[in-house]
Order: C-alpha cells, then sequence, then structure tokens
C-alpha cells in the first residue's frame, strides 16, 4: 500500500512538472507573439508613411534615383514577408532601415530638401515610428530572451521536443545599419 501511494506521488509529482512546464512554454511564446505585434503595429506606421517620403524626396533629389528604388524595394520586400515568419521579417526590417538612412543622407546634400515643410513633417513622423519601433523592439528582445533562456535551460531543454518549442532571433540592429551612410556626388 505504501509503496502504491509512493507511487502514485511520483506520478502526480511528475504529471504536476510536465504542466508547469508546458505552460511555461505556451506563456512564453504567447509573450513573444504579443511584442512582435507591437512592433509589427510600428513597420506598418513605418510602411505607410514610406511612399510619402518617397514622393517628397523624388521632386528635389530626381537624379537619386536608385536610392529612391532601393527604399521602395527595401519597404516591398518586408511587406512581402509572410506573416508570422518574425525571423525574415528582422532580416527584411535590417534592410530597410539601412535604405532609409540613406535617404536621410541626401538630406544634407539638398538644403531645399532639408527646409522643406512636408519632408521634415515626415520626417518628424518618422523619428517618432522610429522611436516607438525601438521600444517595442526592447520589448520583443526581452520576450524572446526570456523564451529563449527557458527552453535552453532546466527542466525546459528536457521538453522542448515534446512542447514544440520555438526559438526566435532577436531583432538586432545588422552591422551595415550600425555604420555611416556617406553620400558621395563626386
Amino acid at each position: 500500500m505504501i509503496v502504491l501511494l509512493i507511487l502514485l506521488g511520483v506520478v502526480l509529482i511528475i504529471g504536476l512538472l510536465l504542466i508547469s512546464v508546458f505552460n511555461r512554454f505556451a506563456k512564453n511564446r504567447n509573450l513573444v507573439k504579443d511584442a512582435w505585434s507591437n512592433v509589427d503595429v510600428a513597420l506598418k506606421r513605418r510602411y505607410d508613411l514610406i511612399p510619402n517620403l518617397v514622393e517628397t524626396v523624388k521632386g528635389y533629389a530626381a537624379h537619386e534615383k536608385s536610392t529612391l528604388e532601393d527604399v521602395i524595394n527595401a519597404r516591398n520586400a518586408a511587406m512581402q514577408v509572410p506573416k508570422g515568419d518574425i525571423n525574415s521579417q528582422i532580416k527584411a526590417e535590417n534592410l530597410l532601415q539601412s535604405a532609409l538612412r540613406s535617404i536621410f543622407a541626401l538630406s544634407e546634400a539638398y538644403p531645399d530638401l532639408k527646409a522643406n515643410v512636408n519632408y521634415l513633417d515626415l520626417q518628424a513622423k518618422l523619428n517618432e515610428i522610429e522611436e516607438n519601433l525601438e521600444r517595442s523592439r526592447r520589448y520583443y528582445n526581452g520576450s524572446v530572451r526570456e523564451n529563449n533562456t527557458y527552453g535552453e535551460s532546466f527542466p525546459g531543454v528536457l521538453f522542448i521536443g515534446v512542447f514544440n518549442y520555438q526559438h526566435f532571433d532577436y531583432f538586432e540592429t545588422d552591422q551595415a545599419s550600425k555604420e555611416n551612410v556617406k553620400v558621395d556626388f563626386s
């Protein structure tokens, strides 16, 4: 009888552990998805603003067609990433960020553009979106850190195959966008 009670107790403890681990995986995955949805909202606002910014710059920098096309192509590529493919979205966003930096570098070469009210308004809105995106990115990265740490530590690591653990990439700036953008008209 005592052996049966001990065995029942062990089974109960293992069952509670499994439930706890499963719930933690589910919680972490949902936190990451929630955090990504905040990033996604900021990205949508950025996508909506970019065509207006490009059109404003076009009037001043007509011979900078390749820079403007790069921005539009990067925007379109980022918008085409399948919903839910967070890791591919991060890569596409880094390319778009790099292209946007080129547009702002152009404004340095065109004083009239830099003084244009529409351009300044669009730039201010984009800066606001970028700040919001940065906050969302930090929250997302914190959620990813918690998710990945649990999946790579004990007891989570024992059950990653059983409970459909998903590893997420951090939303970090790529090396190209960390470098200063230089515009050369020579």
